[in-house]
């Protein structure tokens, strides 16, 4: 069934001869984008085929959604100029955008828990006869384009009661809803599973051979090389090129977005660990629906060694990290840090006893997003000197101190006294991680502290990783990346269903055994453990 948008705007081959037709349907020519005197983009040109998968590369902050949200028009351009399918367009809002066909499917999800699937997508775009909601109609509507696209999506069902990666095609299905033929994709595998990617890929791949086009924000050089045609890389703001995948590689494209030589294999020397800084035994932690997730599990991480969690998500290990820092209540078993029993202890009290906490949601526990990337990273310390002194906040001490650590960490940002709401992803990232390692915690959780990162700044967290180890420390990483896993820990516990059904040696097992481990192959159910 033809969208409105098709039916207006039919698809071009960009190797059609005569008529007007052009070789791009995309055009961002010289785009230039300031705020407050911060070039974000200056002078870049990305050019779309008609059917391809373009990717738009660079680091976090580089300028990536600036760009595509100038395309999409949320923002304007302060030069240059865009076309669309040869004509040139002034995008003043999101509405021009869906008219010209242009649709973006963003990083954070825009969707009302509470309504239905249906709901969220016909909002805003409500089909209706003498001023009454066609909703059946929409409905199969919905269903035709999901059906149509492999989205596999229940129109009926509420938002909060499915999946990320089910939220996520929901928004795919506004876009083609709203007749788009052309997609922005803003760092849509950042939040998924392993399997969730896969899916993507598929839809993605589905929506190419009915005739879209897409343009697709991320830094992830596998994605890029399994499924991306044209790659356009910008670093710092500034447009580096414009290669073709199949005449490139990951190490390539990893240099042109860094500006330098990037090592993927993160150099360690072996661990020597010591006394046992973290014992957890015979914990039982309940989820929201008062489910046991975590049930009877027991592990140590000991001093100078970096303990992996590896597991297939929903098995047990948010919530055990949210046990240990305090965010959750403990039904039973104990967890002793330093010597000390901390279950059920508030997360300041936790915190004092040596712990550092990177969340696996930095967004819900890392930050307040309208403060200042200043007061967030003094959120630990506020009450201390020299930060605090009689109850009274020295903002002096207080941003420089912030300053100090945005440069030690390199925190991509105009100033400490932005909010962090304005930082990138990777760069909100990177100050939760300079103010946890400041504190200079015995115990460090690191849930997930690569999500979302370029690989120059996933060779720095990893680098810092080592160096808590290196120092003595105790570090815990929790990760559904198998490669991270396999790449930084000392020793790698498996949890399913809630235990630790194996514990072994990255250099003694490979991604084949820890995938059968994480599915609960008979080895973790019979309980044998390969101890290290």
């Amino acid at each position: 069934m033809k969208t409105v948008r098709e039916a207006v705007f039919p698809v071009l081959s960009f190797n059609d001869k005569g008529s007007e037709n052009v070789d791009y349907v995309i055009e961002m020519l010289g785009i230039r984008k300031e705020f407050s005197g911060f070039v974000a983009n200056d002078n870049i040109t990305l050019q779309l085929k008609q059917g391809e998968i373009h990717a738009l590369l660079g680091e976090n902050g580089a300028g990536k959604s600036t760009l595509m949200n100038v395309l999409f028009g949320l923002y304007e351009p302060d030069g240059g100029e865009i076309r669309v399918r040869g004509q040139k367009e002034d995008i003043h809002s999101p509405n021009k955008a869906n008219d010209l066909g242009i649709g973006m499917v963003h990083q954070h999800f825009m969707l009302v828990d509470k309504f239905t699937v249906a709901e969220n997508i016909i909002l805003g775009k409500e089909p209706s006869k003498f001023g009454v909601i066609e909703k059946k109609k929409a409905i199969q509507e919905i269903q035709e384009i999901s059906d149509r696209y492999g989205l596999r999506v229940d129109p009926n069902a509420l938002i909060r009661d499915i999946s990320i990666g089910m939220q996520q095609r929901v928004e795919i299905l506004k876009t083609l809803y709203r007749g788009a033929d052309i997609l922005i994709f803003d760092e849509p595998t950042a939040v998924l599973t392993p399997q969730e990617i896969k899916e993507l890929i598929q839809i993605m791949r589905s929506l190419i051979k009915e005739g879209k086009s897409i343009i697709l924000i991320t830094h992830k050089l596998k994605e890029i090389m399994d499924v991306c045609d044209r790659v356009t890389v910008i670093r710092r703001g500034k447009g580096i090129g414009t290669v073709d995948v199949s005449e490139t590689n990951p190490q390539e494209l990893a240099n042109m977005m860094v500006g330098r030589e990037v090592v993927f294999k993160t150099e360690k020397t072996p661990a020597h660990p010591g006394e046992d800084v973290l014992v957890i035994k015979d914990l039982i932690v309940k989820e929201s629906r008062g489910v046991e997730s975590v049930r009877g599990l027991n592990l140590s991480v000991r001093a100078g060694e970096i303990v992996g969690i590896a597991g297939v998500d929903g098995n047990g290990q948010s919530e055990l990290i949210q046990a240990i820092s305090g965010l959750t209540k403990v039904t039973n078993g104990t967890i002793t840090l330093n010597g000390q029993r901390i279950e059920n202890k508030k997360p300041r009290k936790i915190t004092e006893s040596g712990l550092g906490h990177i969340p696996e949601d930095r967004h819900k526990h890392g930050l307040v997003l309208e403060m200042t990337i200043g007061e967030n990273i003094a959120l630990q310390t506020y009450y201390k000197k020299p930060i605090s002194n009689k109850g009274f906040l020295n903002h002096k001490e207080m941003y420089q101190f912030a300053r100090n650590l945005i440069e030690e960490f390199d925190v991509r940002t105009s100033s400490e006294y932005v909010s962090a709401k304005s930082l990138s992803g990777g760069n909100q990232q990177k100050a939760i991680i300079a103010r946890e390692l400041s504190r200079d915690p015995d115990f460090l959780i690191a849930a997930q502290p690569t999500r979302g990162l370029d690989v120059g700044a996933i060779e720095f967290i990893h680098r810092r990783l080592i160096e808590q180890r290196d120092k003595g420390k105790a570090v815990l990483l929790m990760s559904f990346e198998l490669d991270e896993i396999m790449n930084v820990s000392d020793r790698i516990a498996v949890i399913y269903e809630g235990k630790i059904v194996a514990i072994v040696k990255p250099e003694e097992t490979t991604e084949q055994e820890l995938g059968l481990l994480m599915a609960g192959s008979k080895k973790a159910e019979t309980g044998e453990a390969i101890h290290g």
